[in-house]
């Protein structure tokens, strides 16, 4: 938990079947949405978490997951790769970690006797940045100019990443010992926030099952787990998400929205143009994924909570008081009247 939560950040819902049929690409329209149940072929339940992750890529937006050690948060992150034929790389965040560690740094040629870039980790398309709060801020900052820009400045010279590229970032919601908190600079730069909670009895039983018949979480391949999302194919619906309509009542909905939390006297931050932008464009994703070419107030309702709540903070005395901000956003939504 982070300092300004006062709980576990609202759930997206699983992915909508479509209920209509948009002037897009319906064929890449099915195959993203193919893309929850193939990694759900690995991954049991955790449908808030794998839907949060679509609507990222389709964003090119990027994760922050929130949950106790062996919730299969790594696993997801192989698993979606595998959906996705791409690569991934995982790195532990650790206190004496560097900068360079992660960006990659210039090291001696003894061949050519010349300074040469080795790369880091973070070129890879998708990067889980596991415990990402057990760095100092130092070396948490050096993944802000990678996740906005998407390129890496090492002397003074700019590297871009691959495409697609997706940072998804983990912290333990209940251990602070030897922790630092994420700055409001770089939470504000994670499209989403989603919370991968303990799994109820069925579904933890279900796990155990599969885990008894042989089940090799190193061995994805056995699960049937197949690519289902090629890089054209990803990159043809972030094309059709970007065009999704927006019209003015919604667009000004957004903006009651989040002015509406930097008023809220629960709240001493509220959520910046950043969050604004960031909501109308997981609004668009919803909707596509929804099987339509334009948001309604029902989308930017389903997305508000993931998107926001990691962008606001709780005064002392709400903290106090136990208030979650995840009711705050619920009266602030409240509050603002729907278009019609």
């Amino acid at each position: 938990m982070t300092e300004n939560q006062a709980g576990p950040a609202p759930q997206i819902p699983p992915r909508p079947d479509a209920t209509a049929t948009a002037p897009m690409d319906a064929d890449t329209r099915t195959q993203l949405q193919g893309l929850s149940t193939e990694v759900h072929k690995a991954v049991v339940g955790q449908d808030a978490a794998v839907t949060s992750l679509v609507v990222a890529l389709l964003c090119r937006g990027h994760v922050l997951l929130e949950g106790v050690p062996g919730v299969a948060k790594t696993l997801l992150v192989r698993s979606l790769a595998a959906a996705l034929d791409v690569r991934m790389r995982r790195v532990q965040f650790t206190p004496d970690m560097m900068p360079g560690d992660i960006t990659g740094s210039l090291v001696y040629d003894n061949t050519t006797s010349d300074l040469v870039f080795r790369e880091g980790p973070v070129f890879t398309n998708l990067l889980l940045a596991d415990e990402i709060n057990r760095t100092p801020p130092k070396t948490q900052s050096a993944l802000l100019e990678a996740m906005e820009e998407r390129q890496v400045t090492v002397d003074g010279a700019s590297r871009p990443l691959p495409d697609p590229f997706l940072v998804i970032a983990t912290q333990n919601p209940i251990e602070f010992d030897g922790t630092y908190t994420l700055p409001e600079a770089q939470l504000d730069r994670f499209l989403l926030k989603a919370v991968m909670p303990l799994p109820e009895r069925e579904v933890e039983i279900d796990v155990l099952r599969r885990h008894a018949d042989g089940f090799d979480t190193s061995d994805l391949q056995a699960t049937g787990l197949r690519t289902v999302v090629d890089v054209p194919s990803l990159h043809r619906a972030q094309q059709d998400v970007a065009a999704v309509a927006a019209e003015d009542p919604v667009v000004q909905y957004i903006v009651d929205i989040c002015r509406a939390t930097r008023r809220s006297p629960s709240l001493t931050l509220g959520v910046s143009p950043r969050g604004a932008i960031a909501l109308l464009r997981t609004s668009r994703a919803w909707a596509y994924l929804s099987g339509r070419d334009f948001i309604t107030p029902d989308d930017v309702k389903v997305m508000a909570p993931a998107t926001l709540s990691h962008r606001v903070r709780l005064t002392t005395e709400a903290e106090l008081e136990g208030t979650q901000v995840e009711s705050v956003l619920a009266a602030t939504l409240a509050s603002v009247p729907v278009p019609r």
